[in-house]
């Protein structure tokens, strides 16, 4: 079956939606660390963030980065780590350091 012809707005609302979605996602499953995506998927809940405000500069909209994070976070990044974050142990931080160099 063909991918369907779909205009740029539609494209763009339909991109939006799937964006939309994996924040609300993201948000639900606090139980997944930030490292734990940056490990499996190269990419965390700050990417989205960086992306975001990256975005919004590119149309001239400033943005700062708590800002940012607090778009994708629901909620101040510092009362996130306070409710969800966990010390990342050294199987992790070993895995990161060496599937993500110059990140961080």
């Amino acid at each position: 079956m063909p991918t369907p012809e779909i205009d740029p707005a539609t494209r763009t609302e339909l991109e939006a939606a799937a964006f939309r979605r994996l924040v609300e996602h993201l948000r639900e499953r606090t139980d997944v660390q930030n490292i734990d995506l940056m490990n499996l998927a190269g990419f965390c809940r700050n990417c989205l963030s960086k992306w975001y405000r990256g975005a919004a500069e590119e149309k001239g909209i400033p943005l700062a980065d708590p800002d940012a994070r607090e778009i994708i976070y629901g909620m101040p990044y510092k009362e996130w780590q306070a409710k969800h974050q966990k010390e990342a142990n050294e199987a992790q931080k070993a895995q990161f350091a060496a599937s993500n160099p110059g990140h961080g």
